[in-house]
């Protein structure tokens, strides 16, 4: 019932929106009456596809559902920017409409309506194609410092590289993976952190997509936590899955590495947010360190969401890794992440903590990525002043 609720108001909230736009942008549109309809026809089946691309993954059919997720997932994408540009096109008209009131025909208000009008579903394009370009090509390394006091002489310049956000599922398939495992086993990293959503289906649908990560290949192996979308798609046979590809799955625990004589602790917990899907595995970091030796100073937490790191700041972690924010993904979406999450994207510092938020390596949703690009990143401890 909950979830039947949920998706009438989604839906609902989808067609006013949708009406917004219409009445906004087709009247000023600079085309005749078949242009008007034809736009108004464009709107109508936008909010069909938008849905259906949403709910592909529960069609059994293929290729028919992987097809009917690129077309609706891309119309979303499109719809995205030509919500933000009418948005912006309102604020913007409304702004000359004041100038106007004080300083009469300074503007040719009725030619600026009609070009803004032919504007907006341009640069909406425009920005899906930019868009798709970037959420479809590899993710680029991004190499990253990060300082720790009394860095043990052994662990300067260990390598963490860290991947996060693949979600393999409709749009994302083996050969996206094979490219992230290829790239990420030429960093030669000393540890792979594996940061939550993976997948975006179940193990039937997409466990052949998923086996490049057997692959993954560091000095100390490849560790992975689980995300939200996990618990989507049936968590427990995605543990069982990822430990089956050779990946050391952390469920609130940690191991103890030795790297030429010096230790680090290696935990990871459960997703912020597991505990209303199954209460064994209500995330904890307490729980993640428990028995972990006390004289091994350096202790790195893989948490899928940045929230967890008040905890993990408590419970006395050097370094968080995190994924989730995905930086917003689409701009301006980015300004809105932290309305749930303490940090968007890069390197933060949280009392004594540090936390790297990864703005994810694939992407959710819409085949599309503007003003944050997806990383695969190479971390590395360094000596901290106080060193």
């Amino acid at each position: 019932m909950r979830r039947s609720s949920f998706l009438v108001r989604f839906l609902g909230i989808g067609v006013l929106l949708h009406i917004y736009v219409g009445l906004r942008i087709i009247p000023d549109l600079p085309v005749d009456h078949t242009g008007h309809w034809l736009a108004a026809l464009w709107l109508v089946l936008s909010c069909f596809l938008i849905p259906l691309g949403m709910f592909a993954r529960t069609i059994e059919q293929q290729p028919f559902a992987d097809r009917a997720a690129w077309v609706g997932l891309t119309a979303m994408g499109f719809f995205s920017s030509l919500l933000m540009l009418t948005f912006a096109r309102d604020i913007v008209l409304a702004s000359l409409l004041t100038v106007d009131a004080i300083w009469p025909r300074t503007i040719e208000l009725a030619r600026l309506r009609m070009d803004s009008a032919a504007a907006v579903p341009l640069l909406a394009l425009l920005s899906t194609a930019v868009g798709l370009f970037n959420a479809r090509r590899r993710a680029r390394v991004v190499s990253i410092d990060v300082p720790i006091d009394d860095l043990p002489s052994a662990l300067d310049g260990f390598i963490i590289v860290q991947i996060s956000d693949i979600h393999v599922g409709p749009t994302i398939k083996r050969r996206y993976v094979d490219a992230i495992v290829d790239a990420v086993n030429r960093l030669k990293p000393d540890l792979i952190a594996v940061t939550g959503d993976v997948v975006d289906g179940s193990v039937p649908q997409l466990s052949a997509h998923t086996q490049p990560l057997s692959r993954l290949s560091a000095r100390h192996g490849a560790y992975l936590v689980t995300g939200n979308h996990e618990y989507y798609a049936g968590a427990d046979a995605w543990i069982d899955e990822f430990r089956r590809l050779g990946l050391n799955v952390l469920l609130n625990e940690h191991v103890v590495v030795n790297h030429d004589g010096a230790r680090a602790v290696i935990a990871g917990v459960t997703d912020y947010s597991a505990g209303h899907y199954d209460p064994a595995h209500q995330s904890d970091p307490v729980a993640a360190l428990a028995g972990a030796p006390g004289d091994v100073l350096i202790k790195v937490l893989l948490a899928h969401q940045p929230r967890s790191a008040e905890a993990a700041a408590d419970a006395g972690f050097t370094l968080q890794l995190s994924g989730h924010t995905h930086g917003g993904q689409i701009f301006p979406w980015n300004f809105f992440v932290r309305l749930q999450q303490p940090f968007t994207a890069g390197l933060a510092r949280l009392n004594g903590l540090w936390v790297y938020t990864s703005r994810g390596t694939g992407y959710w949703g819409p085949p599309k990525r503007l003003g944050a690009p997806s990383e695969i990143t190479r971390l590395r401890l360094v000596p901290g002043e106080g060193t």
